[in-house]
């Protein structure tokens, strides 16, 4: 049954939104027919539009339905979203800054432009951008997952409504490129702190506090027990070193206008933390509450579940609203990213060398208009338990660039293909276990007789440095000429 009231106020932010998004194309004026404007709004963004930028950019549908949804099904295991920043922040504050001189200094706009500058392989370069557009469809689906939830949440079941959002989402993308998410992140950030302090406020007051909360969780839900730590751990430790690998965390922060903007925004991101774990305790509440999950959504239910019993019409339409959009801004900073990538890394590397800026960027344009439909794909034939298991999918390839990209910075004597080597193996022992768990992202494995679950990335990550460093040593000795990269800036040139 339709709610008026809470569809109609959803369907006012919607539209501004909406609006602000078309006409974020005359926001810093720039030539959207080149791919550095239109893909990465000309590098002009200051601390305080990254901030939003990255916030919108980070924070999705992955942490108020896919989070939520975890801790309630799976109890304190979907906790590990919590430590995971903590060691993230760090990483961005040491290596983002060295990546972001690079790629300014010469022009770069995607990783896969800065590991083929940094290692003359074409090969290589084109598996980074592969993996890239690979591990972004997924994560683009689990955002369009929580929108189709939130909309069937308002008696609107059924694909046309997620049409309808995805026609607008390809809009405003296709003609203001990155301008449009990175407008209307403030408003739906400011959208989030509202519906999320108002319900660590109301929702816990309703059910008796947060001790009557912890109280009705099962005791097996609140506590790890001994046998998952190894998975918490890894969960943790890998989705923490994929998440700026990904092609639009890269994309937030190549737009950005210095290096020390992003060493502010290091400083500054973890204010999100606290909204983070906030979100993930809306799964106990859930708990406390009796919310059942709802066929075909499951326990992506149970927040919008939450929110329909605890609060007044017009307040879930603010909510539900501050979901939505907390998905479409991500999505359409992804399928940029991920058209970059395209258009710029096999486009015009493979199909077409002579292309114009202009070309490029219409490339682009269209492109970000298939991934788009790659991402639907992903929810009709992927299946799941968990949407999270989209998210942590992603990272299980994502992670694989991570030497390429990263250690290339500290380590010079690097193969080039050892590297591509490390990245095939990488990448399909972490597809075949994903796909061995049916799409779950935890996979166990025997160290003498002992039975360790872990993250699939996790694993697959230790695999590929064991082949690339083992590799780059046996090439080092055979030849006695390393591959120095005379790309990589001398330490603390960044």
């Amino acid at each position: 049954m339709i709610d008026w009231i809470a569809l109609g106020i959803f369907g006012v932010l919607f539209a501004i939104v909406t609006a602000m998004g078309f006409l974020a194309a005359r926001w810093r004026r720039g030539d959207l027919s080149r791919l550095d404007e239109w893909g990465l709004a000309g590098r002009r963004f200051g601390t305080v539009v990254t901030w939003f930028l990255l916030g919108g950019d980070l924070y999705t549908a992955y942490t108020f339905i896919a989070v939520p949804a975890l801790v309630y099904g799976a109890g304190a295991l979907g906790l590990f979203s919590i430590p995971l920043v903590v060691i993230a922040f760090p990483l961005l504050f040491t290596v983002m800054p060295r990546l972001w001189q690079l790629a300014r200094d010469r022009g770069y706009i995607t990783v896969a432009d800065l590991v083929e500058g940094q290692y003359h392989s074409r090969g290589l370069a084109l598996a980074i951008a592969f993996t890239g557009i690979l591990a972004t469809l997924p994560y683009i689906a689990l955002q369009l997952v929580g929108m189709q939830v939130v909309l069937a949440a308002l008696g609107l079941p059924g694909d046309l409504p997620l049409f309808l959002a995805f026609l607008i989402l390809a809009g405003y993308t296709y003609f203001s490129g990155l301008r449009a998410p990175a407008m209307i992140a403030l408003v739906k950030d400011v959208l989030i702190y509202v519906t999320v302090i108002a319900a660590v406020i109301i929702i816990p007051a309703r059910l008796g506090g947060f001790g009557a909360v912890f109280d009705a969780v099962p005791a097996g839900k609140l506590l790890l027990n001994p046998q998952q730590f190894p998975a918490y751990a890894t969960l943790a430790l890998g989705s923490a070193l994929a998440l700026f690998m990904y092609p639009h965390s890269v994309t937030g922060l190549f737009s950005s206008n210095s290096g020390n903007v992003i060493r502010r925004n290091a400083a500054l991101l973890p204010a999100y933390s606290i909204l983070l774990f906030f979100m993930a305790l809306l799964g106990f509440m859930a708990l406390a509450a009796g919310i059942q999950p709802q066929a075909p959504y499951g326990a992506q239910w149970v927040v919008p579940g939450l929110f329909l019993q605890m609060f007044p019409s017009w307040f879930v339409g603010v909510a539900f609203a501050a979901i939505a959009i907390g998905a479409l801004v991500p999505a359409s900073i992804m399928s940029i990213a991920a058209a970059n990538l395209f258009s710029r890394n096999i486009y015009r590397e493979y199909l077409r060398r002579d292309a114009s800026p202009r070309d490029e960027a219409q490339i682009a344009k269209l492109a970000s208009l298939i991934v788009k439909v790659g991402a639907l794909a992903f929810i009709i034939g992927v299946p799941l338990q968990y949407a999270i298991n989209l998210q942590l999918l992603g990272g299980v390839w994502i992670i694989q660039i991570l030497p390429a990209v990263v250690l290339g910075l500290y380590l010079r004597w690097l193969n080039r293909w050892a590297l591509l080597s490390g990245w095939a193996v990488g990448m399909l022992l972490g597809t075949l276990m994903a796909v061995s768990q049916n799409f779950a992202s935890v996979f166990p494995i025997s160290i003498n007789g002992l039975v360790v679950p872990g993250y699939a990335a996790f694993w697959a990550l230790l695999a590929n440095l064991v082949v690339c460093v083992g590799a780059s040593v046996v090439a080092r000795l055979v030849s006695r000429t390393p591959e120095y990269s005379n790309l990589v800036p001398q330490h603390g040139s960044a």
